[in-house]
């Protein structure tokens, strides 16, 4: 029993760790929140500008997904997690220092770089690193943080700008802050051990099964090494991973599921909200230090509704949960425009605003991003999971980029409705791809569902039966 207790109080401090990655991709990426109002008047921006310092970071993500994930190949997930924390200490440093627009964007970009790498390599460290029973619960982990790390960022948006707004270098000090969760990073990967799963694929056995006694029984340990040496030497029409061998047909149904998810979650325009919240607020009504205070709600929400969203991950499927959310955030944003339309110039509109974009940061933490990052890190064999997920995550970070770029021009040329029902348009495009193409992979092991994706037949698109056959196998 003691040992078990140790095993689980690693496997804890593990996630805690590694996740700390995401609560500088969620606090990065929240921080322009409230920063943008202030940094707009100190550089000089305009529509365009404030899209571009604020999606040259999502750019950044794009490369930094692709690299980061042939980089977790070949350096192993933890070193790489090492070197990005690095690459965010610096970053964070430039954008705070940066004197002016074009240094600002090239520090945002490179801190992107960070963002994107960590979006690929922490996802996948924890799901190489748990057991199939709990993978969805301590993947999902990785989302509470990126929210958490969202609402430290909004919280201390409202307080700098209630406390220093009148201070010119206010927003310095919200970018600032982001350095210390970087460092804690660093110091704390160096005590964790490397994926048990990367540790097969070069070779070193030993030290796979080493890693797994520090959180498997010693039983489950031996069998569990098995099956990954099992599934990665086993013959495949897969021997070296290059683009070439994305033309095999099931590797690339993998890839269109894949990138599909990705895109999925970006065009509900979740980050709109994360990234311009401020500036929707005060478009609706509010004034600037009103719609920090106001923004933190949505930061709340979106944390309450991850802790819901891992604990519905343990209880339903993964498809009917995205399908959920996607109604939820496409119902929500269509009254966005609504009322935007039929009560502009009201009192009430900023607060029936801010109530909606917290009901649709509810569906969208609660079931649609939980998902998102579960399936990308657990479609991908051991031999894709590198390539496939730096892909995938580059198509979602590209999508991103654009609805970053696009939406402050957006708001400024046809407005707050007009904007909103071009979102709702794309959620409706969004549940008709889920309900055709999206498999159920909840209770399977990473090896099962390479079987799933292998044994995949056109003419039977449910495919109830091989995934009914591999769920009373993994029961």
């Amino acid at each position: 029993m003691n040992k078990q207790v140790k095993q689980n109080s690693f496997l804890l401090k593990v996630i805690l760790v590694s996740t700390f990655g995401g609560l500088l991709f969620g606090y990065d990426t929240g921080v322009i929140n409230g920063a943008l109002p202030y940094m707009s008047e100190a550089l000089n921006l305009n529509s365009f500008t404030e899209g571009l310092v604020a999606s040259s970071l999502l750019f950044g993500a794009a490369l930094g997904a692709v690299f980061g994930g042939r980089l977790s190949d070949f350096n192993g997930r933890r070193k790489n997690i090492l070197y990005l924390a690095v690459l965010f200490f610096i970053a964070t440093l430039g954008c705070t220092l940066a004197p002016n627009v074009t240094v600002m964007v090239i520090f945002r970009f490179l801190l992107g770089v960070a963002v994107g790498g960590a979006s690929v390599t922490v996802p996948t460290y924890l799901a190489e690193m748990s057991p199939a029973e709990s993978r969805g619960r301590m993947v999902t982990q990785n989302e509470l943080m990126i929210v958490s790390g969202q609402l430290l960022a909004f919280i201390f948006n409202a307080i700098l700008g209630n406390t220093m707004g009148d201070n010119d270098h206010v927003w310095r000090y919200m970018l600032a802050i982001a350095a210390l969760p970087a460092i804690f990073l660093f110091f704390g990967m160096i005590k964790m051990p490397e994926s048990p799963r990367w540790l097969v694929s070069k070779r070193k056995n030993n030290d796979a099964l080493r890693v797994l006694r520090q959180v498997r029984e010693e039983s489950r340990a031996k069998s569990e090494l098995a099956e990954i040496k099992s599934a990665f030497v086993e013959k495949s029409e897969i021997k070296k991973v290059t683009l070439k061998d994305m033309a095999v047909p099931w590797v690339r149904r993998i890839l269109f599921i894949g990138i599909g998810i990705a895109v999925v979650q970006q065009i509900t325009g979740v980050n709109s909200i994360m990234y311009y919240g401020t500036e929707i607020l005060k478009d609706a009504g509010f004034q600037t230090e009103a719609a920090l205070i106001g923004n933190i709600a949505n930061g709340v929400i979106s944390v309450l509704a991850t802790f819901v969203g891992i604990w519905l991950l343990g209880k339903v499927g993964r498809r009917p949960m995205l399908i959920t959310g996607l109604i939820g955030t496409t119902t929500a944003l269509l009254l966005i425009g609504i009322f935007s339309l039929t009560l502009e110039g009201s009192a009430a509109l900023p607060y029936i605003v801010l109530a909606l974009t917290v009901t649709f940061l509810a569906f969208q933490q609660g079931a649609i991003s939980p998902v998102t990052w579960l399936m990308l890190s657990e479609i991908f064999p051991l031999r894709l999971r590198g390539l496939g997920m730096g892909i995938t995550v580059f198509c979602l970070w590209m999508v991103n980029f654009f609805i970053g770029l696009m939406f402050p021009v957006l708001l400024d040329k046809v407005g707050l409705s007009t904007t909103f029902f071009i979102f709702v348009v794309l959620g409706l495009a969004a549940i008709t791809f889920v309900k055709k193409f999206l498999p159920e992979t909840k209770g399977l092991t990473l090896e099962q569902l390479e079987l799933y994706f292998r044994n995949y037949k056109k003419e039977d698109e449910d495919n109830s039966n091989t995934l009914n056959q591999l769920n009373k196998m993994a029961k």
